[in-house]
C-alpha cells in the first residue's frame, strides 16, 4: 500500500462463494444500480428483504465495491484521450510506488495499469487540450529520473464504450 494515496498495489483477494442468485443480483445491478430491491426480487425470485440481505452482504464482503454513474464525457466538453506507455528507468517497489503516488494525485489520470513487458505502467489519461497535455507531461513525466521514456497514443474515436456491466463476472 502507498503512504501518500492508500491505494494497496497488490492485494491476495479471498474468493467469495456466490451462488446463481448472488450472480444474476450482481448482473442486474451492474447494470442499473438504482433499480429499487422490490424490483430486484421480481427478476430474481427473491423476496425483496432477501435481495436487500444479499446486496448489503456483497458489499460488506468487498464484492461490490462502489455504486457510481458512468458520465458521458463527450457530453462535458471538449476532451481528448491518451493511452501513454511508460517505461521506467529502473525498477523497485519504492520507486514503483513514488511513481504511482504522484501520477495518482493528477486528475488527468483516469486509470493506470502495472503491466509487463517493455512498459511498465499504461496510463490512461484525458484533457481538454493538446495544451494541457503538454503541461501534463512536463509536469509529470518528462523530467522524472523514474521515468525513461513514454509513448503516447492519441485516441481517434472510441468503438467500444467503457460498460461496467461488460466484464465478465468470474466463477
Amino acid at each position: 500500500m502507498t503512504q501518500e494515496t492508500g491505494v494497496c498495489l497488490y492485494q491476495m483477494q479471498e474468493n467469495i462463494d456466490l451462488d446463481s442468485f448472488d450472480r444474476r443480483l450482481l448482473a442486474l445491478v451492474r447494470r442499473d444500480n438504482l433499480q429499487p430491491a422490490r424490483v430486484l426480487a421480481e427478476k430474481v425470485g427473491l423476496s425483496e428483504s432477501a435481495v436487500s440481505r444479499r446486496l448489503r452482504r456483497l458489499r460488506d464482503e468487498g464484492v461490490i465495491i462502489a455504486d457510481v454513474s458512468v458520465v458521458d464525457p463527450a457530453r462535458l466538453g471538449r476532451a481528448l484521450t491518451m493511452h501513454v506507455l511508460v517505461e521506467m528507468e529502473r525498477e523497485g517497489t519504492a520507486v514503483l510506488d513514488a511513481l504511482i503516488d504522484k501520477l495518482t494525485a493528477r486528475p488527468e489520470v483516469q486509470a493506470a495499469w502495472y503491466v509487463t513487458g517493455d512498459t511498465d505502467l499504461i496510463l490512461y489519461v484525458v484533457v481538454p487540450t493538446m495544451e494541457a497535455y503538454e503541461v501534463f507531461t512536463r509536469e509529470m513525466l518528462n523530467d522524472d529520473a523514474r521515468v525513461r521514456a513514454f509513448k503516447t497514443l492519441i485516441s481517434i474515436r472510441e468503438v467500444l464504450p467503457f460498460d461496467p456491466a461488460r466484464r465478465a463476472l468470474v466463477r
